[in-house]
C-alpha cells in the first residue's frame, strides 16, 4: 500500500485571496505540526507565501484545472480553500487523497463538509471551514513579517489606481486629484500598479503632476511591492490585493469599496488605521465599466480621509 505524502491544500487565486487565508493555512500549521503542508497557488504569489510561515512548499497551479500532485504516493489530506465546488472538489479528488476538507456539495453527497453560506467575509468563510473538522483558526492572525527586501521608496503614500476587473476601479482623474493635494502637502506619492497597469499608473501620476520617477508600476516585482506597503505612510486603493497587503503589514490605509461590501473582503473593524469607505451599493465585482456605487465616492472625501491618516492621529499598527 502507497504511504500517503502531506497536506496538499488548494488556494489557486489572486494576492488577496492568499492573505485573506492566512489564518486558516496557520491553523493547518498548527493542526499538523508533522505534516508538510503544499499550497498549490500561483507561481507568482511564491515571495508572499514565503512569508505566511505555514507552507512547506508551493506547488505551481495557475487556476482550476490545472492542479496536478507531482509525487507518487496521494496526499494524507487535500484541503479546499479555493471555493465552493463542484470544480475546485473535483480537482483535490483528482488528487486520491485519503481524506479531504472541503464545503459540502450536492454533487458530492458522501462528502462530509459544512453547507456553503452567502454573505460571510471570506478571512471567517475559511476559518470556519477547518473548525468544522476540529481545527481551532484565529481569525485575526493575519500579520505578516516585515519583509527583509528594502522599500524602494520608505514613508512614501501609495496610489494604486488599478484593480482586477473594471467594475472596481475609481476613476484615474479623481486618483490624480488626491495625489495632487498630498504631494501638495509635501509627501512623497507613489504610484504602483502591474507591469500592464503601467499606462494607467502613469496617467495618474501625469494627472497628479509627478514626475516620471513616481511611477512604479511594473517595477518592483511583488517582494518590492510588500516592502514599498510595509514602509508606506499610507496607502490608497480599491478593493484589490494592496488593501489586504496593508492589512498584513498594518499600513493605514483609505479603502475605496464597491460593488463588494467591505463587510466580505473589507480589513478588521477593529482596525482603526485603515479606513472604509462605500456608499452602500452591492453589485457585480467582475463587471467590465466602473460601478456606479463607486463612482459616488468623491475625491474629496477621500483626500479627507487619507490627511487625517498622515497627519499622524493613526499610525502603522
Amino acid at each position: 500500500m502507497a504511504v500517503n505524502r502531506g497536506i496538499l491544500v488548494l488556494r489557486a487565486l489572486g494576492l488577496g485571496d492568499l492573505l485573506t487565508a492566512v489564518p486558516a493555512l496557520r491553523a493547518l500549521r498548527r493542526a499538523f505540526p508533522g505534516e508538510r503542508i503544499v499550497l498549490a497557488a500561483p507561481s507568482g504569489l511564491a515571495e508572499i507565501v514565503a512569508m505566511v510561515g505555514a507552507v512547506d512548499e508551493g506547488l505551481p497551479t495557475p487556476g482550476l484545472g490545472a492542479l496536478r500532485w507531482p509525487w507518487p504516493n496521494p496526499p494524507r489530506l487535500a484541503v479546499n480553500l479555493h471555493g465552493r465546488g463542484p470544480r475546485s472538489i473535483r480537482d483535490v479528488l483528482a488528487q486520491h487523497p485519503a481524506e479531504v476538507a472541503s464545503h459540502a456539495h450536492p454533487d458530492f453527497p458522501d462528502l462530509p463538509g459544512p453547507p456553503w453560506q452567502d454573505g460571510l467575509h471570506e478571512v471567517d468563510r475559511w476559518c470556519r471551514l477547518l473548525e468544522f473538522f476540529g481545527v481551532p483558526a484565529d481569525r485575526a492572525d493575519l500579520r505578516l513579517p516585515p519583509p527583509s527586501t528594502p522599500s524602494p521608496a520608505p514613508g512614501a503614500v501609495v496610489v494604486h489606481p488599478g484593480a482586477a476587473f473594471p467594475a472596481r476601479c475609481w476613476p484615474a482623474d479623481r486618483y490624480a486629484l488626491v495625489a495632487r493635494r498630498l504631494a501638495g502637502d509635501g509627501h512623497r506619492v507613489v504610484v504602483t500598479g502591474s507591469a500592464a497597469e503601467r499606462d494607467l499608473a502613469a496617467e495618474v501620476a501625469a494627472g497628479a503632476g509627478l514626475g516620471d520617477d513616481a511611477v512604479l508600476a511594473g517595477r518592483t516585482g511583488l517582494a518590492g511591492l510588500a516592502a514599498l506597503v510595509a514602509g508606506a505612510r499610507l496607502v490608497i486603493c480599491g478593493d484589490t490585493g494592496v488593501g489586504h497587503l496593508a492589512t498584513a503589514f498594518g499600513t493605514p490605509s483609505v479603502l475605496l469599496f464597491g460593488p463588494t461590501p467591505p463587510r466580505l473582503w473589507g480589513p478588521p473593524r477593529d482596525a482603526p488605521q485603515h479606513v472604509v469607505l462605500w456608499v452602500g451599493d452591492v453589485g457585480d465585482p467582475h463587471g467590465d465599466r466602473p460601478f456606479p456605487g463607486l463612482l459616488l465616492l468623491h475625491a474629496d472625501r477621500v483626500l479627507a480621509a487619507a490627511r487625517r491618516l498622515v497627519r499622524g492621529s493613526v499610525a502603522h499598527a
